[in-house]
């Protein structure tokens, strides 16, 4: 569809993205474009999720033998069509292929600009958008824009009758604050979306008192605090190892899953990704005693050698299913090493607790990915998209790691990925690749078999003689078969700006200039 022409006033910009346009004044609300990504596998994620959770409403209504009558459905779209004048929001778009039997509220309490409600609400079938923000003004009567603070809106939202199905969780920063409230006010079945941007805390152990500091607090007179608040945010201390990014998922998860079990809800992370510099999770949240109860077999610290990087589990409980609807929680036995590294006799440090369990789940990100595929004039991103989906429905067992870094432990030559999977295949282990760093490998194996192959490697390659290995057929996982945009390249003048100089450098440079006008005076 032609968009049409529209007139920007002065003083403003205009920023596209899809089929969506908004003006931005140089004061508005911060707006990364990098983020187009997010918000494209967002738009993606929740329409996946509106059909599975369209499916499962028709196969209960079937199972208790009501008739499902889909020929009357709702409006198939809530936008204002009449709109012709080129006003922003309101032009109206295809729809897509499918379209839902019920109506799907998303509640986004922190929207900025506004441009991913916005957007939501455009590319969405049958969605109603509300909003905290005081920056934008939509004319789309799907969206209602509402200015306050966002956890008194979602606690507004905690009885069963007014929960949302979908809450999106895009703040600056951690969400940490607006997770409690945020697991209360989600429909049973229903998604939670969060982002979180606080990598600095989350994938590093530089400064160990903040993990038990204030979120609230003022830190402006404290010294050295650069990794602000793990343990009151997140419940669980991080770890500084190659796969630190997948720890940083795994402590979000913890969060979500022990706020969720205070109020008898569970959760089921369906994508878990770790993208540029942020993490982002799509997750589903209900309500089942039973389950709540498995909550504590998904739970662990981990010890983690301060040299080699191997890490050794240690369950906080064990589960035991009696029954189909009896389960017992048991003390779990441990720790699982002795104070040492058994592979390399260095120090060991503890990591978590946090989510031990699965972080994606592979039916939904195939499910994703043929939405993408489908549809992929409509959605910028659609090759990284694909690569990274790709990746991840592959996803085993906890924690990669990369033979690079085992190389540089064995100050031996880089093996190559296809012969370091054979090896492992070879001996009866399964093997994936890791969105999360390129040039990485997850597998089954235990560490010492891993160091077992890089001894083997090192005893056949002195000198970095050519690798005879006979490789074994499934080495090449399918992501790396398909010619995709697994790990995107960072644009121009991505990341944070310029440091800031000192102000003992500005004075400085400030007598300097006064001294050579002077010069020219006289």
């Amino acid at each position: 569809m032609t968009m049409p022409s529209i007139v920007v006033p002065e003083g403003f910009r205009l920023h596209s993205e899809n089929t969506t346009h908004i003006l931005l004044g140089e004061d508005d609300a911060f707006l990364n474009p990098v983020q187009e990504f997010n918000r494209d596998l967002s738009v993606a994620c929740i329409k996946t999720w509106s059909q599975q959770s369209n499916e499962l409403r028709t196969q209960k209504a079937l199972t208790r033998g009501k008739k499902v009558n889909h020929s009357k459905r709702p409006k198939e779209r809530c936008l204002d069509e009449s709109a012709q004048d080129g006003s922003l929001g309101t032009s109206n778009t295809a729809t897509s292929e499918y379209v839902p039997s019920h109506r799907i509220t998303i509640l986004e309490p922190l929207s900025a600009t506004g441009l991913r409600a916005i957007r939501y609400a455009k590319e969405i079938p049958l969605v109603k958008l509300n909003g905290i923000s005081a920056e934008i003004t939509p004319a789309n009567p799907c969206v209602e824009v509402v200015e306050g603070d966002a956890c008194t809106l979602m606690y507004t939202h905690r009885q069963p009758s007014k929960r949302v199905e979908v809450v999106d969780l895009d703040p600056y920063g951690t969400a940490a604050p607006f997770i409690d409230a945020a697991v209360q006010c989600v429909a049973d079945g229903g998604l939670l979306c969060i982002t979180c941007t606080d990598l600095a805390v989350l994938a590093t152990t530089n400064n160990a008192e903040k993990w038990y500091s204030n979120p609230y607090q003022d830190y402006s007179r404290s010294v050295s605090l650069t990794n602000v608040h793990s343990f009151t945010n997140y419940g669980g201390l991080p770890m500084k190892t190659e796969y630190c990014h997948e720890g940083a998922l795994r402590l979000v998860l913890h969060t979500v899953s022990t706020s969720a079990s205070r109020y008898g809800r569970y959760i089921t992370p369906l994508l878990s990704l770790s993208i540029d510099f942020y993490v982002r999770l799509w997750i589903k949240v209900d309500s089942k005693p039973i389950e709540v109860k498995k909550a504590l077999g998904h739970t662990a610290t981990y010890y983690v050698c301060s040299f080699c990087q191997s890490h050794y589990e240690q369950p906080l409980g064990k589960i035991i299913e009696k029954s189909s609807s009896y389960v017992q929680g048991k003390v779990q036995q441990g720790p699982p090493v002795s104070n040492s590294c058994p592979e390399c006799n260095s120090a060991l440090h503890v990591a978590g607790p946090m989510w031990s369990g699965p972080i994606h789940q592979p039916e939904f990100a195939s499910r994703v990915l043929a939405e993408v595929e489908a549809n992929e004039d409509k959605y910028g991103t659609a090759a990284r998209m694909k690569g990274m989906l790709t990746v991840a429905k592959e996803c085993l067992c906890p924690f990669y790691f990369s033979p690079g870094k085992l190389s540089s432990f064995f100050r031996c030559t880089t093996i190559s990925l296809d012969d370091f999977s054979s090896a492992l295949l070879h001996d009866g282990h399964r093997v994936s690749r890791s969105h999360a760093l390129a040039g990485s490998l997850k597998t089954d194996a235990p560490r010492n078999r891993i160091h077992d192959i890089m001894r083997t490697w090192c005893q056949r390659n002195p000198e970095g003689a050519p690798s005879r290995t006979l490789r074994h057929p499934s080495c090449a996982s399918l992501s790396s078969k398909i010619k995709l945009v697994r790990y995107q390249e960072h644009p121009p003048n991505w990341g944070p700006a310029k440091k800031a100089g000192s102000s003992s450098k500005k004075r400085k440079r400030g007598v300097e200039h006064e001294a050579e006008d002077t010069m020219e005076a006289a």
